[in-house]
């Protein structure tokens, strides 16, 4: 493994200071073994490292860089706000322009509310949802991600329909015994768990496509079937959509698949870059919401100018260019390059793809779940994984995410890739 040596002395130092050296676990490269690398800066689709090596860059920041990295509109945008004021603590003009281009974009969204992360917009989704509901219990799917609130670390008992269990220290077990756990992809088990729990489900959350057991394509019938159950049922079905919103599409994940989801968790793309997350809603359900109705949700930094400049900027962009052929269009050619490449090496590999996300899972079998995730590979990965950094190339440091394309990349960067995994293949 070739290591940056500045990044080598800059971990060192890290881990005298920061826990585990980082701020966010994946970043440690303990999924891929060998030293983080540290950046210092990016522009379009690279990025450099503290040493000065440049890397095609597929990491994107996890998602919200569709752009491309200093992205000029958004650079003035951000920097005539922050002239203006870094933050006020008060309502601005940004957050109610914001606010109207998100509604234009998904029209499930009546109703927005402003927050600073996606874990924010999760945790506050699913509080409105217990309070508009009156009820308890909060369904969400294995290797699903919806941020760190206690409740949404829960992995599934022991049981098929048992409830469930913590994931992390710290999740008191009663905490997670409100939330169920059924495998992606399994409309079957959804029902069973409606079945014994009844009227006690305030609410189903999902990740449309999932993006962080990487990516995995939902099964034709199992978003309908999701928006079936819950009406039903009388529970409400919230799609996360911080990766997938304007990822995906103008009208994210569930403008392709038609499903109208009662709650709509947004994030990444919308800051441009700068940490903002939403929720949204029909007026009906968001009016529950403090200072309308009794379900409290506060921050001081919700709406901040500066965040709302760049993520105005970055929508406004996206809907000037209408990307996204484009951007499928190069996610396909890194696809299709892969298989031919891992082909031709006799190596076996899944790519799981839509738009421009997209992972490649080391096995011979499909990838529909947690499950089939679980049984790649991820020794050959890691190996994948530095074999790409060595030629200048930045994956996701995890078999378990997803790899991103932006605008700003090219046709060549695309050649350059496939040549770098094809040596990268052959090293294993």
């Amino acid at each position: 493994m070739t290591i940056s040596t500045q990044s080598s002395t800059l971990f060192r130092r890290a881990c005298r200071s920061l826990v585990g050296g980082v701020n966010s676990p994946v970043r440690a490269f303990r999924a891929v073994g060998g030293t983080p690398i540290f950046l210092s800066k990016a522009r379009g689709a690279r990025c450099w490292d503290a040493d000065g090596k440049s890397y095609i860059d597929y990491l994107g920041s996890w998602g919200p860089m569709i752009l491309g990295h200093g992205y000029p509109p958004v650079l003035r945008a951000a920097r005539r706000a922050m002239v203006r004021g870094t933050s006020f603590g008060a309502p601005c003009e940004g957050e109610v322009k914001l606010a109207e281009l998100v509604k234009q974009a998904f029209p499930s969204m009546e109703r927005v509310r402003f927050v600073s992360s996606g874990t924010e917009a999760g945790m506050s989704a699913i509080r409105l949802a217990r309070g508009t509901t009156g009820r308890p219990l909060i369904l969400k799917f294995s290797g699903g991600y919806h941020g760190h609130a206690d409740g949404m670390l829960v992995s599934a008992g022991s049981g098929a329909l048992s409830l469930g269990r913590p994931s992390s220290a710290g999740v008191p077990l009663k905490i997670a015994r409100l939330t169920l756990v059924a495998p992606y992809n399994d409309v079957g088990a959804v029902e069973r768990l409606f079945q014994k729990h009844g009227k006690r489900i305030a609410a189903v959350i999902v990740e449309p496509v999932a993006g962080n057991m990487g990516v995995v394509v939902p099964r034709p019938d199992f978003l309908p079937a999701l928006r079936r159950i819950t009406k039903r049922e009388g529970a409400i079905l919230i799609f996360d959509e911080v990766i997938t919103g304007f990822r995906l599409s103008k009208g994210g994940a569930q403008g392709i698949f038609g499903i109208t989801p009662d709650l709509t968790c947004l994030g990444k793309i919308i800051g441009g870059g700068f940490p903002v997350g939403a929720f949204g809603g029909p007026a009906r359900i968001m009016n529950q919401l403090a200072p309308l109705g009794p379900v409290y949700q506060a921050g001081t930094l919700s709406g901040n100018p500066v965040a709302m400049a760049a993520g105005i900027a970055t929508l406004q962009a996206l809907f000037g260019t209408d990307p996204y052929r484009k951007l499928q269009d190069l996610a396909l050619s890194l696809i299709e390059g892969v298989y031919e490449a891992a082909h031709r090496r006799g190596v076996d590999v899944v790519v799981n793809g839509l738009g421009s996300m997209f992972t490649v899972f080391f096995t011979k079998d499909p990838v529909e779940d947690l499950a089939g995730a679980a049984r790649c590979d991820t020794r050959a990965y890691g190996r994948f994984f530095h074999g790409l950094l060595k030629r200048g190339v930045y994956f996701p440091p995890s078999q378990f995410e997803a790899a991103f394309v932006s605008i700003a990349h090219t046709p060549r960067d695309v050649a350059v890739t496939l040549a770098a995994v094809d040596g990268a293949l052959s090293d294993l």
